[in-house]
């Protein structure tokens, strides 16, 4: 056993594998320190809130002002006509809707009874609005204590809580079970397609695609791959749906139209990635470069407002960042096409771009061969 345990120290020391020895103590700093900057807030600070005003009073003034004041939340976008409020949270815009009505101020000072209505994204459950819905709460019972001439009687100002999107909490129309769903899906599709690029190059095949100048012979090789996928993510939804009652609220088709383009992105990532690779299971370990972080940092296994906001805009180089988007909008929240078409479009920018460095690094290879 002694001299089982010294080889393999040896082995371990000799630079002939990985030297776990030092990657060991540099994932444990690195991952401590990275993801105590990208999400150190254990709380959410600052959620982002949109206050329909229908009273435009100066009573209401000063409620949107102290809500503002708020550790938790800062007012973005105050209204004052009637909107649907689902539509605010599309994008994931805002974490919620409160809404102040009419005759809030005459209510107030004639001690009847008054009503503030507040609507959450719930997709994340309480992680996102758990200590907005105690501010607010709280500040509804300091109103009803100081109306004018209220009593012990009085019925003072309510606050009506309404969640929006998944009130049951439920995991398969929540971030949990569809989060999976989507991450191990793109994470085997990565595991398949990382590696097409060296195979092609042990096998002799990619000098003769490079010789011809044909990029698309080494694209279509992804087809096969992203109808399985495709295919997959399909049948897992409608498991959900009929086993957990997964609620598919928006098109069907739209959301077909976006997977035509993420799949094919996803590819082309998984090419580049794995493109100098010396072979296919080498190629295999970069999946950890771009398919956790889009997990991490997608909203699936936390809030979105826990990161810092440079966080949130920087975590759309991953893929997976993108889908969790399209499938919180589309999916949960039954988001229409123009709804998403700033975030569509968005996504097809980093789609030409995804293109573009593969038609770069396909140039090179030709450059180098000749």
């Amino acid at each position: 056993m002694i001299n089982s345990l010294r080889d393999e120290i040896e082995f371990l020391l000799s630079g002939k594998t990985m030297p776990y020895q030092k990657v060991a103590f540099m994932i444990a700093i690195v991952c401590t320190v990275f993801f105590t900057v990208t999400l150190g807030n254990n709380v959410v600070h600052e959620a982002p809130v949109a206050v329909i005003d229908l009273d435009n009073s100066k009573y209401s003034h000063e409620l949107t002002e102290a809500i503002d004041a708020s550790p938790f939340m800062q007012v973005k976008t105050i209204l004052y006509t009637p909107v649907d409020a689902k539509t605010l949270f599309y994008n994931d815009k805002y974490l919620a809707a409160i809404v102040l009505p009419k005759d809030l101020e005459k209510n107030r000072y004639s001690n009847t009874a008054g009503s503030i209505g507040v609507m959450y994204d719930d997709i994340n459950g309480g992680a996102n609005t758990g200590n907005m819905r105690q501010y607010l709460n709280e500040l509804v019972a300091h109103e009803s204590l100081n109306i004018v001439g209220a009593t012990d009687d009085s019925p003072g100002v309510t606050l009506r809580e309404r969640n929006l999107f998944n009130p049951q909490e439920s995991p398969a129309n929540g971030a949990e079970v569809q989060g999976f769903l989507f991450f191990f899906s793109a994470m085997f599709f990565v595991f398949a397609t990382i590696g097409i690029i060296p195979r092609l190059r042990m096998e002799g095949k990619l000098q003769a695609t490079i010789a011809k100048g044909a990029p698309e012979e080494i694209l279509i090789r992804l087809v096969p791959y992203g109808a399985c996928l495709l295919t997959a993510l399909f049948v897992g939804m409608a498991i959900l749906r009929v086993i957990n009652d997964m609620n598919f609220s928006g098109n069907i088709f739209l959301f077909i139209l976006t997977q035509l383009f993420y799949i094919p992105a996803l590819g082309i990532m998984s090419l580049i990635f794995g493109w100098s690779a010396a072979n296919p299971g080498m190629a295999n370990s970069r999946m950890i470069l771009f398919i956790p972080g889009g997990f991490i940092f997608g909203g699936s296994s936390g809030p979105l407002a826990i990161q810092a906001q440079w966080v949130q805009i920087l975590s759309h180089v991953f893929p997976l960042r993108w889908e969790f988007e399209f499938v919180r909008d589309i999916v949960v929240r039954g988001a229409g096409f123009w709804h998403i078409s700033g975030e569509l479009g968005g996504f097809l920018i980093y789609f030409a771009v995804l293109l573009a460095v593969f038609y770069w690094k396909f140039l090179h290879e030709v450059q180098i061969n000749n």
